[in-house]
């Protein structure tokens, strides 16, 4: 099993700033790729973005260029630097695991709201 701290939620205005941070523990040997997915009120969750061990990222198109992940390989931790954010950011946004054997990890969740 994979545990997670999730932190960094919260409240901000629309073009403000925040950073996500997601530290794993347990069988994290096995995990190739972290990522954060959200999920808004009647809508599916979808992947935001990912970051494989050896740094190869994949964002969804409405945050490229606004969002950045990293990771700190030696801390087990992933960040997400959200900036310039909009209204439609707003979404619980959880961490995400995925291992070698293709089983998925999940974290519980942190809020982020963007509102005036």
């Amino acid at each position: 099993q994979v545990q997670f701290v999730e932190s960094g939620g919260g409240l901000v205005q629309p073009g403000g700033s925040l950073r996500l941070s997601c530290t794993a523990s347990g069988r994290i040997f096995n995990i190739y790729r972290m990522g954060w997915y959200r999920q808004s009120p009647g809508k599916q969750r979808e992947l935001v973005a990912s970051i494989t061990n050896t740094g190869g990222t994949t964002y969804v198109d409405s945050v490229k260029d606004r969002f950045t992940i990293s990771r700190d390989n030696a801390k087990n931790t992933v960040y997400l630097q959200m900036n310039s954010l909009k209204f439609e950011d707003t979404a619980v946004y959880y961490c995400h695991a995925r291992s070698w054997s293709s089983e998925d990890y999940w974290g519980k969740g942190t809020l982020v709201t963007v509102s005036s």
